[in-house]
This record gives C-alpha cells, sequence and structure tokens, in this order.
C-alpha cells in the first residue's frame, strides 16, 4: 500500500479515539503498516481531540501542514479549522451537524454557516463529502455512533482501500457487544450516504 496520511479531528466525546482504534485494526486485519499518534485538547470540556494515523512504510506518524492525503471531520467547524493540515490533493469527508462551542452559547463568538464552511473545504481541496452523520446514527439507534456512520462514508470513498468486510470485522473486534448492532447499521448507512454524495 502507498504511503496514506489520515487527518481526524473531533470535540470530545464524539468517538475520535475508538474510530481510529477500528480504523488501527482494520489495517492489521489487511496486513498494512500502520502508525498513530493522539492529541487531547480539553476533550472533557468539549476541546478538540485529533487524531493522525499513517497507513503504509513511514517512519513517523507526525503529519505536518499540508500533507494529509484524508482529513476526517466529526464537526464542521472543527474540519474547517484544520483546513492547513490539506493541500490540493486531500479528500475531506466531514460530518454537516454543528456542536458550537460554549463561547458561541454566550454570546461571545460567532459561527460560521455549514454551507460557508463546505465552500471553503472543496475550494481547497480534491474533493469533498459531507454528510448529516448524527441524523444518520440516530436512524441507527445511537446519536453515540456519528464516528462509525463517518467511518462508513471514508471506507465508500475507497481513498483508503480497505475492504467493507475488513472494517466490519474490526467494528466487532472493537466495539462493546451491547453497541455492536447499531455500529453496524451506522456503519452501513454512512457508506449508503457517500454514495449519493
Amino acid at each position: 500500500m502507498e504511503t496514506t496520511r489520515l487527518v481526524i479531528v473531533a470535540v470530545g466525546g464524539q468517538g475520535n479515539l475508538l474510530a481510529s482504534k477500528v480504523l488501527g485494526e482494520a489495517a492489521l486485519i489487511s496486513g498494512v503498516p500502520v502508525r498513530m499518534s493522539e492529541i487531547h485538547g480539553m476533550a472533557q470540556r468539549g476541546g478538540v481531540v485529533e487524531s493522525a494515523i499513517v497507513f503504509g512504510e513511514a517512519t513517523s506518524s507526525i503529519i505536518s501542514d499540508g500533507e494529509a492525503d484524508i482529513l476526517l471531520g466529526f464537526e464542521p467547524a472543527e474540519t474547517l479549522r484544520a483546513i492547513n493540515r490539506c493541500s490540493k490533493k486531500t479528500m475531506v469527508i466531514t460530518n454537516t451537524a454543528t456542536l458550537p462551542p460554549f463561547t458561541v452559547g454566550i454570546g461571545k463568538g460567532n459561527y460560521p454557516e455549514v454551507d460557508e464552511i463546505k465552500g471553503l473545504l472543496a475550494a481547497k481541496t480534491a474533493g469533498l463529502v459531507s454528510l448529516d452523520a448524527m441524523a444518520l446514527a440516530r436512524k441507527a439507534g445511537s446519536p453515540m455512533s456519528v464516528n462509525i456512520v463517518l467511518l462508513g462514508a471514508l471506507i465508500q470513498t475507497g481513498a483508503l482501500g480497505f475492504t467493507k468486510e475488513n472494517v466490519i470485522e474490526a467494528i466487532r473486534r472493537r466495539t462493546k457487544p451491547a453497541f455492536l448492532e447499531k455500529n453496524l447499521k451506522a456503519f452501513d448507512l454512512g457508506m449508503e450516504a457517500a454514495k449519493t454524495n
């Protein structure tokens, strides 16, 4: 496999770390070398959580500005905030459901329009897949499965080259039994949504 650099950005509590573990497991199942690192902001307070995952032969998990092949964003403003990691070759997959920060709630900040965010992302990258992952997660039976919906969209793009079957096996290995069926449904819904994007 060619070296592929993936950056995942999310707000604390959205399941970024589980998504990273599922992708790491899928890489192992697929026989692909993988390196991972995570940056935890004030995750418990809704701060940003970022994962960097490098698939293929690499000596480091550090992804510098402009080096991401794929940017996966769990929250649209956080996706936009990570735009400096992208280049004109980067594929972006983002959730369109917003989680405005506390400062917006108390009137100390402004949240950009989602269509404006999408326009900025599309203009600076190779391609954009955007979907309301929260609506799809609720349809799957759990708002906690936003992360798995987005993994489904990512796998549907073919950007990683992992088979659906290997990712499903990774979800089975990394998900608690009580959440497995909802997560599998969420994964399928994410894949379907990305087909029509």
